[in-house]
């Protein structure tokens, strides 16, 4: 199962802080059902990329109804076909090489 890492960056915003801008393409992730995880630097989505990608359309989006006039998205997928993975399976993964 795909993996994408999603950053969404607005840009030009009267102050430094975007929490505020997270907050409605999280929102807007969250109304899709889809299973994801937040973190400091971006949110990582599990899913089908047919599921996938018209949100994270949405979520680019986002920003710009909230009167941002610039928004920097980033995206990388990884999409292994030889078995079924997971955010939880990736992590675990290297856990076990730590040995923990």
């Amino acid at each position: 199962m795909p993996i994408v890492s999603v950053t969404i960056i607005p840009l030009g915003t009267a102050t430094p802080s975007v929490s505020k801008y997270v907050a409605g393409v999280e929102r807007v992730l969250r109304a899709s059902g889809l299973k994801h995880e937040l973190n400091g630097m971006g949110t990582i989505i599990e899913g089908e990329l047919d599921a996938i990608l018209p949100v994270i359309q949405k979520m680019h989006e986002q920003p710009f109804l909230e009167g941002v006039m610039r928004v920097s998205t980033m995206i990388r997928i990884d999409d292994r076909r030889d078995k079924e993975g997971s955010i939880e399976a990736k992590i675990r993964s290297v856990k076990e090489k730590l040995g923990e």
